[in-house]
């Protein structure tokens, strides 16, 4: 197939969790032989933090406005069998208007923040996607499964709603020999709504056990946060990095936004990745997580500083790595850039058939 993203970024990793994904996406369409096609916004934020100006697997186009995407890339879209617009693409609505008035094959809209984008649209707000743009793709690729799949059909009128969740390439997230710097890591971008559980799950925690190593990677964290001396901060880790990032902790830690946390059903790529690098997960708990993995032995729950530090001292070596060896399994038969392309070319097949 001629595939054309409009995504908001695939160069850059810095403050989104979006590049990753697109990059194993498209990496995995062009080696399954399809032509791929991605458009992004050229933008500062990015622009000073690209990490990854060519990806692999697909040609990049960098456009500095929407006159410029429809000059350069109308007939692309025109002979594309499927058009894909993503979530918070700058101009996103006009974007999605363009793409769904000149696309001449299957159009779907990736959300990789669907819980987000519905509480946006509840309010009557139109960031980058609109009420009455929803039911006009053919596929509404969501970030959320579950109940949120009706919500989109029911409530906002999507053709088809399918889970499509995060993704990680295995060639690039694996296990590997590393020094073990930290016994707990958090890897995420500063947000209001996480901080009070990260508080909770690592800073308390680091607080009290004075003689383990914590650190939290990500941008954005304000200034006054007070660090306890033994937690690490590091602004940025490229997505090249992870894996050593992932292989240098213990136990990795993984937190939910609130949006996520309400919806239930709303995997962190950072689950994904950490479980393919063979470093076991203490997450919070939000509904649908035992359907991704299987408590107590693929993942482990906490909700308080206790739970965290209860694990850290009491979680034995040959307990861990079998753990970490399960969750692995789970995320290469299920949670793969491969097993997603599967299923978006069924999806695609789908709608040509009807």
């Amino acid at each position: 197939m001629k595939i054309v993203f409009c995504g908001l970024s695939i160069t850059s990793s810095w403050g989104n969790g979006h590049a990753t994904n697109y990059r194993a996406l498209v990496r995995e369409l062009g080696r399954r032989g399809h032509e791929v096609l991605f458009c992004e916004r050229d933008v500062p934020w990015y622009a000073e933090h690209r990490d990854l100006p060519e990806p692999p697997g697909g040609r990049t186009s960098l456009y500095g406005s929407l006159d410029e995407l429809a000059e350069r890339h109308r007939d692309d879209v025109a002979a594309a069998d499927l058009v894909v617009v993503g979530s918070y693409v700058p101009e996103g609505v006009a974007v999605a208007e363009w793409a769904l008035e000149n696309a001449g094959g299957v159009t779907a809209f990736y959300d990789i923040d669907t819980p987000v984008t519905l509480e946006k649209l509840r309010r009557g707000e139109s960031e980058y996607l609109s009420r009455e743009l929803v039911g006009r793709f053919d596929l509404y690729l969501s970030f959320t499964g579950g109940p949120t799949l009706e919500i989109l059909e029911d409530e906002f009128g999507a053709r088809r709603a399918i889970a499509f969740y995060c993704l990680v390439d295995p060639r690039t997230y694996r296990p590997m020999e590393a020094r073990r710097d930290w016994d707990l890591g958090y890897l995420g971008t500063y947000s209001d709504d996480r901080q009070p559980a990260l508080e909770r799950m690592l800073i308390e925690p680091a607080r009290q056990a004075r003689r383990e190593a914590f650190v939290v990677a990500g941008p954005q964290y304000p200034e006054e946060i007070e660090w306890p001396p033994n937690v690490e901060r590091i602004e940025h880790v490229p997505p090249t990095r992870h894996p050593s990032f992932y292989a240098g902790q213990r136990f990795s830690l993984n937190v939910t936004r609130a949006e996520m946390r309400a919806a239930g059903w709303s995997p962190s790529v950072r689950l994904f990745e950490a479980a393919a690098c063979g470093v076991p997960v203490i997450s919070d708990w939000w509904e649908g997580l035992d359907e991704i993995f299987i408590p107590d032995k693929e993942i482990l729950i906490a909700d308080s500083t206790e739970d965290v530090l209860d694990y850290l001292n009491q979680v034995r070596e040959n307990s861990r790595r079998e753990m970490a060896a399960a969750a692995r399994r789970r995320v290469l038969a299920e949670h793969t850039a491969e097993r997603r392309c599967e299923r978006l070319e069924e999806e695609v097949a789908g709608v040509m058939a009807r």
